[in-house]
């Protein structure tokens, strides 16, 4: 008894003296909640949360505070990625990543000596091939694998996640063969003979993904603190998960419980996972300290522009029998938006064509003109080609845009090949939609691409790749202001998870997530933004992350 009263002296005495921290002598920028930007050179919080922002004399206040010199570092709020996949990222990072390998052999070489230093794993995985990057621009096949590897299966999954390379040995085993059909929403890829050549298109990925053994926990954790790391590195403090299974559910809940997830997770539940209606029932998932919040779900529209499945209102222009693929078919459309708005979830719609997104917008208008729910603040995740016509409904109907700059500048190498110049009008549309008052939340779709939110800014504000090409930026003439962009990584992501009253800024009351960085990036020339390096990253007044 002694011994515990004793300890709990010793705790309120540490509590009474525990003083307020300021950093100063910085360059800080942040966001009002109207979007204002707000310039300071010293930062104040306690117990986690901002107390005061201003210049020095906010210290006459605060005469027993611990005062950190800044030494004239650019300090701005932790940056939101809108959008991302936490544990694919950590697979990526500590798997297999194909990304900037130039062709289908190169590929398949760097695989088979990746599974020769790997001899334990009963399957090869990995991600990050493009053929359109490829000389030849080609699907690849499973024969070009299978000159590699033969004894272990290999799959392999294309940059965007919507397409997968398999060896022979995976498609035998998931016994995809001539007669195999293709699912709703998929493709198999055949060969001159009508045999699977090796790549599976969208939900055709499941017959073989379900063979693949499940993570166990110690391989999730690994995930989870290895993307965490990586994030933080980069100044991403809160990221959006788009789409978690049940399993990770309970791992994500389980994390939080035992404060161990290391950054805050807004997760999405997936809208194909068999319990999703378990889940539902069970309410929205939050926390007192905002680390995990679970009061949404992701669901699939159609695939991607680079594999050909987006879905189009008219044919591809470079292959003009093909109008991409829906996912979620037209008829599943009403009772999965009604099911989870009904329980008073957010429905994040993953859209890419304009077919795709203009079923959404219907549907969305729909549901709320049957059933309410259109003040959960639903959003379209990607909105990347859109008839201009729908672009204002989006306004009209109080649906949230969920962009990714980097997209445009990875896909301006075949957007026009694929869709034609015309339909390009609507196409990551940044500006149009900024103009008419949409909040875009903003993000990079790791690891679909590289997860630095500096590259985000930098596409944003440019139009134009890391090269800084082209000159003049693509399609200039939605290029965002630097201010604008800066709004969609912070207090437009933070107003897209019902989170602008806690995060995306570093005003009173909010939690003191922010990051010391190596330029000012509102000082130096747009071409420079991704050059931008992570000196210090702050997570609830606690540093988590030390570039020395």
């Amino acid at each position: 008894m002694k011994l515990l009263l004793l300890i709990l002296f010793i705790s309120l005495a540490e509590f009474a003296i525990a003083k307020p921290t300021v950093i100063g002598n910085v360059k800080g920028y942040t966001l009002s909640n109207s979007g204002a930007l707000i310039q300071f050179s010293y930062l104040a919080f306690e117990n986690g949360k901002v107390i005061a922002i201003g210049d020095q004399t906010i210290l006459n206040g605060l005469a027993d505070s611990q005062v950190i010199d800044g030494k004239g570092k650019t300090l701005l709020p932790g940056l939101i990625d809108s959008h991302g996949h936490q544990l694919m990222l950590g697979e990526t990072l500590l798997n297999i990543d194909v990304r900037d390998i130039k062709t289908a052999k190169e590929t398949a070489e760097f695989v088979k000596n990746y599974a020769d230093k790997n001899p334990q794993l009963p399957w090869i995985t990995g991600r990050g091939w493009n053929q359109v990057l490829w000389p030849d621009k080609a699907f690849p096949t499973s024969k070009q694998l299978d000159e590699y590897i033969t004894n272990r299966p290999v799959w392999l999954k294309r940059i965007d996640g919507h397409a997968g390379w398999a060896n022979s040995h995976a498609l035998k085993l998931a016994n995809i063969n001539k007669d195999t059909l293709d699912p709703p929403g998929g493709k198999i890829e055949r060969d001159e003979n009508g045999e699977p050549s090796g790549v599976l298109i969208d939900t055709a990925m499941s017959l073989l993904t379900q063979h693949i053994p499940d993570a166990n926990e110690a391989a999730l954790t690994a995930n989870l603190n290895a993307a965490t790391q990586h994030l933080l590195s980069l100044g991403v403090t809160s990221m959006h998960d788009a789409g978690i299974s049940e399993s990770v559910y309970h791992f994500y809940k389980k994390k939080a419980q035992n404060n161990q997830l290391g950054m805050r997770i807004y997760a999405m539940l997936s809208a194909v996972d068999p319990k999703l209606e378990n889940m539902l029932g069970k309410g929205r998932i939050s926390d007192e300290k905002d680390m995990l919040s679970i009061r949404s779900v992701k669901a699939y529209g159609d695939g991607a522009l680079g594999s050909r499945g987006a879905a189009l209102l008219a044919p591809y222009s470079d292959e003009p029998e093909n109008m991409g693929l829906l996912i979620t078919q037209e008829y599943q459309l009403k009772p999965l938006f009604d099911l989870v708005i009904s329980n008073g979830f957010q429905l994040n719609f993953h859209a890419i064509g304009d077919r795709a997104n203009q079923l959404a917008l219907d549907q969305f208008a729909q549901t709320f003109e049957s059933i309410g729910g259109s003040e959960l603040r639903h959003r379209i995740e990607h909105a990347q080609v859109i008839a201009l016509n729908d672009i204002p409904r989006f306004k009209q109907l109080g649906i949230i845009p969920a962009m990714q700059p980097t997209h445009a500048t990875s896909d301006m190498n075949m957007a026009e090949d694929r869709i034609g110049k015309d339909r390009l009008r609507g196409a990551y549309a940044w500006k149009r939609f900024v103009e008419q008052g949409s909040p875009i939340a903003m993000g990079s779709d790791f690891p679909v691409e590289l997860a630095n939110p500096f590259y985000g800014l930098h596409a944003a504000v440019t139009r134009q790749d890391r090269q800084n090409q082209p000159k003049a930026g693509w399609i200039p003439s939605q290029a965002l202001s630097l201010e604008q962009a800066f709004k969609g990584f912070t207090i437009d992501s933070a107003y897209a998870a019902h989170q602008e009253d806690v995060l995306g800024g570093l005003t009173v009351g909010k939690w003191a997530d922010f990051i010391l960085i190596d330029q000012n990036i509102f000082a130096i020339s747009p071409q420079q933004i991704w050059r931008t390096k992570v000196l210090e990253t702050w997570l609830a007044g606690e540093k988590v992350y030390d570039a020395k």
